[in-house]
């Protein structure tokens, strides 16, 4: 608590503070603006860096070996010509620029369309994930022979290669779709694979969150003839929220990839990906186009985890013993 002086017939509000003599709202305040302040400098220093190598660097690259026809041998430095790395600024003016010349809507238009197409694809998947991660993590918790035959499996399966995934997932669902089980649109093919991803942080941040209470305050709701549920409502799961965020986050971050890879894989029309192959393919007579789906898909990933930090906002209640960094 800050020592304050109280004159006799004064009424005066005491702050508690962080215990190095700073008010903890003022406190997170800084750290907030800290970090802000160090995502602006990141995006400033990339800017700098692209900057700076396309004016020094060699306009073909550097490659070692091959029999000197393009594309043979290995690329050391990558090429700093206009039509391999535009400008900056000629990136963010294509945006505002047409999408296919004519009066076709700015490319930023397009890309905002299929970045909300995208965002709802990974949206589900994050959100069959998040409940498909939490029930095997409650069920490894519950059952230590369920962890000890599941986790291995739930570890390998993200070895499997997601390009080569999607492709099954999408046949599988086009054969239950044909055969009458239940229908089975295609963008569902590209929320699953999303979800493919999502669990697995889920799962192992549930399973670690629902240990971490202490073996004293397990015994005390023991003591208190808790049953199984009741531990697991009153006790285990607040105690997990501060391992659960950073694993929502994660899963978040991995559905928006796992999505735009699937509409790659599988060619669903709308999306990002899709964006991404088709602007590619005119990189060599517009080079600064391919970089608008780009930057929508970074955007796609912030609008992520932003959505997970609004969650955490709503559980601040459980996070008093999480460390501020």
């Amino acid at each position: 608590m800050t020592d304050q002086a109280l004159a006799p017939g004064s009424v005066t509000s005491i702050v508690p503070d962080d215990g190095g003599g700073m008010p903890r709202s003022r406190g997170r305040r800084g750290v907030g603006l800290a970090r802000v302040g160090w995502g602006v400098a990141g995006v400033v220093a990339v800017i700098a860096i692209w900057e700076l190598y396309k004016l020094l660097g060699p306009a073909e690259g550097v490659t070692v070996g091959g029999d000197g026809s393009a594309g043979s041998g290995v690329i050391l430095l990558p090429r700093t010509h206009d039509r391999a790395m535009p400008h900056v600024w000629d990136m963010v003016a294509r945006m505002f620029a047409p999408t296919s010349g004519g009066t076709t809507p700015p490319l930023i238009v397009s890309v905002l369309e299929a970045a909300g197409t995208t965002l709802g694809l990974a949206a589900l998947g994050w959100l069959i994930g998040v409940v498909v991660g939490g029930i095997l993590g409650i069920a490894m918790q519950r059952w230590r022979l369920v962890e000890w035959g599941l986790l291995p499996w739930i570890v390998v399966s993200q070895i499997v290669p997601l390009i080569a995934f999607a492709p099954v997932v999408n046949a599988l669902g086009s054969q239950i779709d044909r055969a009458g089980v239940f229908p089975w649109p295609q963008w569902f093919s590209v929320a699953l694979i999303a979800s493919y991803l999502a669990f697995f942080p889920v799962a192992i941040g549930m399973l670690r969150g629902l240990e971490a209470p202490d073996a004293l305050h397990v015994d005390l709701f023991h003591a208190g003839a808790a049953g199984w549920w009741a531990t697991l409502l009153h006790l285990r799961l607040p105690a997990a929220v501060p391992h659960l965020l950073p694993a929502l986050r994660l899963a978040a971050a991995s559905a928006v990839v796992g999505a735009v890879v699937a509409e790659v894989s599988i060619g669903l029309r709308g999306g990002i990906g899709r964006m991404l192959i088709q602007l590619a393919g005119q990189a060599s007579s517009d080079p600064a186009a391919p970089w608008a789906p780009t930057f929508g898909t970074v955007a796609i990933g912030l609008v992520a985890a932003a959505g997970v930090a609004l969650i955490g906002v709503t559980l601040h209640r459980f996070r008093r013993g999480e460390e501020i960094r």
